[in-house]
């Protein structure tokens, strides 16, 4: 039988224990991995009793209370706080999630947080997304038209084209989907994974964009795009509702017919 062994310091610790002190008979336990690229040491789950009584219902909400009210040291990315901005994305229970949108009722027993997995991670719960962006940029997400048109005219779009649109505009670049995905595990240096190629598909439907030949000639590619293997992981996780599956495969049917 095959056996991995993984790096010494890549195991995770038993990390600091934060007791309740308010005596409160309404308590969570919170195991949350930390890892500090200041410190040499492997990195650990710390553990947090939180009293739920003064606590808002969104595991978000049970973050900003440990670093308001026990440990400040704790580093997590949040901004919006409505499921609209992505940036508090994060592994949680098992599951890629926004933090501000999953509820902690929903989560029984003790909850488990961690960063996005296998991305390199920054500090805590922050994981490194550069190679994702720089994949973003890569399918060049703007509108594009061969000749130039005066800013007093509008590129006009009919309701049910616009309504090609609905399910990939939504998309937040949250990451939730890519880092579910085992293809983008393996070969994300090269496969474009589905947070992008759902970006890609976006662009190449727009009826207003006149790069559409071009744009499927840069991603028919069979690291970019052919890594993908249906295997839905994307789909289940995208907290948004989307289906970066069926956008992949739209894109796959298209340079098979054209």
């Amino acid at each position: 039988m095959v056996q991995f062994n993984l790096p010494q310091n890549s195991k995770i610790l038993k990390g600091k224990y934060f007791s309740d002190k308010t005596s409160s008979s309404n308590i969570k336990r919170v195991h949350i991995y930390r890892w500090s690229p200041e410190s040499n040491q492997n990195p650990s789950e710390d553990t947090f009793e939180v009293d739920l009584n003064t606590c808002g219902n969104k595991v978000l909400d049970i973050l900003n209370k440990i670093k308001n009210e026990i440990d400040s040291s704790l580093t997590y990315r949040r901004s919006c706080a409505h499921g609209i901005c992505g940036s508090c994305a994060m592994n949680v229970d098992g599951v890629n999630t926004l933090s501000c949108m999953k509820s902690h009722k929903d989560i029984h027993g003790d909850i488990r947080i961690y960063p996005l997995p296998h991305l390199k991670v920054v500090k805590d719960l922050v994981a490194d997304l550069s190679t994702l962006y720089k994949q973003y940029e890569s399918i060049e997400p703007w509108l594009k038209v061969k000749e130039f048109k005066s800013n007093e005219s509008e590129i006009k779009q009919s309701k049910e084209n616009r309504g090609k649109l609905d399910g990939l505009y939504e998309c937040i670049m949250c990451a939730c989907c890519s880092t579910a995905c085992p293809s983008y595990w393996w070969s994300g240096e090269k496969f474009l994974g589905p947070a992008v190629l759902l970006q890609a598909y976006r662009w190449i439907s727009d009826s207003r964009d006149e790069a559409k030949k071009e744009r499927l000639k840069m991603v028919a590619d069979k690291l970019k795009l052919y890594r993908c293997h249906t295997i839905m992981n994307c789909t289940s996780s995208c907290p948004k509702g989307l289906n970066p599956a069926k956008a992949i495969g739209s894109i796959k049917k298209m340079l098979a017919t054209s």
